[in-house]
């Protein structure tokens, strides 16, 4: 059936960074580094503009990391577009891609009500779906290399173009969030679909419905481009850390690989293709043991090497 939620037969594994984990800047490059080679399919950065928490800003960070990798992918999982203007964050997409050769994975979201960044802003965040929808058409067309005319409700161009263009074409356009705007969004206008810190069950009940209005959209997205996000610490658990997250709403996965292993593939029986996993970790020597135990116990057991 169109909607149901089935195992992709390809399965992709990529690290996550959300608070900045590292003891000086410059271990994130060592880091990147290290997760090229090891073979990581993809590195992935959290959007957050607003608050006391160190957090690396997305975009300039995709920016970093073209110049710092030659092989791995990345991306923002995900920038609020909602927060952003589409001609700027169009120019930054389409130069991280450019220059990286093609390894950008954007994924846009709309972010939540009850975020402190909408008062921080003075932004109403009963209008973030249509700012977002308003955004999201303009930075595509504009990826296309049109010459964009457009008069909306919250933006207006008359002739705007970028250049140079995305070396992809199409640019991925990921799309975040579980509502049901957020599931007509990706339907309408995504390339895939990545899920936050939700449980298996909601990702499957999302993805099946991304596939039903699919199937009466007659679009499609690809089986390979459906994903998840997967707070983890393989051995001892960091109470501290696991608190934050747990917090948050999230799912964890802690304990040994075999824990850690079989929470991950519940998200696959849900649907998922890609995996997006965080290792929790406090400084940079711990964050380095998290991921070579991910490279050596966990990623390749999930991705069938």
């Amino acid at each position: 059936m169109a909607g149901e939620a089935k195992p992709s037969e390809v399965v992709r594994v990529g690290v996550g960074i959300a608070a900045f984990p590292f003891d000086a800047p410059r271990d994130l490059f060592a880091f990147a580094e290290r997760c090229e080679r090891l073979g990581i399919d993809s590195l992935w950065q959290t959007d957050r503009l607003h608050g006391d928490v160190p957090q690396l800003e997305s975009l300039a960070t995709m920016a970093a990391l073209a110049g710092a990798t030659s092989r791995i992918q990345f991306g923002m999982n995900a920038v609020v577009a909602s927060l952003r203007d589409p001609l700027v964050l169009a120019k930054q997409c389409a130069t991280i891609d450019f220059l990286s050769g093609g390894r950008l994975l954007p994924v846009f979201g709309v972010g939540v009500e009850a975020d402190p960044v909408w008062k921080a802003t003075g932004r109403d965040p009963a209008a973030r779906g249509r700012r977002a929808d308003e955004a999201l058409e303009i930075a595509q067309r504009l990826w296309r290399g049109e010459e964009v005319h457009y008069a909306g409700r919250f933006f207006t161009y008359a002739g705007a173009r970028i250049a140079p263009l995305p070396v992809q074409q199409p640019l991925p356009c990921w799309i975040g969030g579980s509502s049901p705007a957020a599931i007509r969004r990706t339907a309408r206008l995504g390339t895939g679909w990545l899920a936050g810190l939700a449980p298996p069950e909601e990702v499957a009940r999302v993805i099946a419905a991304i596939r039903a209005e699919l199937a009466r959209s007659g679009r499609e997205i690809d089986p390979g481009h459906y994903g998840a996000t997967l707070p983890c610490r393989l051995g001892e658990t960091d109470a501290g850390l696991a608190g934050r997250f747990a917090r948050a709403g999230a799912q964890l996965a802690t304990g040994s690989p075999g824990a850690v292993l079989a929470r991950a593939r519940a998200y696959l029986a849900a649907g998922a293709s890609k995996l997006v996993l965080i290792p929790l970790a406090r400084g940079t020597a711990d964050l380095a043991g998290q991921l070579d135990r991910l490279a050596g116990e966990v990623i390749p057991a999930l991705e069938g090497k």
